[in-house]
């Protein structure tokens, strides 16, 4: 009987992710990181015009106000981060004739969400600085 985890899982999880960046579609690799972050500067924008504090910060400090954060998010995302899924998906079948559906997940959330995420707090934090408070 095989053990649930083989010792060179993680091994070779770190090896499928890293050969994504030659072959088919690397185009996406580059493509998808930029539309998340003009989507980040223009939501990074508009917060700092609301006066509201920089998103990741506000959504893990104000419980109040993190369901709000994170449909505002999704919102801006969800069809990124759909295509993000599709396309690594479709780089997955072309290239190992197989679909690690946990591996594109882990690719969508690297090419959509940390862009944004990182990119809208500094945005709000640099056009905040020349708001008066």
């Amino acid at each position: 009987m095989l053990p649930l985890i083989h010792e060179s899982l993680p091994h070779r999880v770190v090896e499928l992710l890293m050969g994504r960046s030659s072959g088919p579609l690397t185009l996406r690799l580059i493509l998808q990181p930029s539309l998340a972050t003009l989507f980040a500067i223009r939501a990074g924008l508009a917060d700092a015009r609301a006066g509201r504090p920089p998103y990741l910060w506000a959504t893990i400090t104000d419980p109040h106000q993190r369901r709000a954060l994170l449909a505002s998010a999704w919102k801006d995302l969800r069809k990124l981060f759909i295509m993000a899924f599709a396309l690594d998906s479709v780089y997955q079948v072309l290239e190992f004739k197989w679909i690690y559906p946990g591996q594109a997940l882990i690719v969508a959330c690297v090419l959509a969400l940390l862009p944004y995420l990182v990119v809208r707090g500094l945005v709000t934090r640099i056009a905040g600085l020349g708001t008066p408070r």
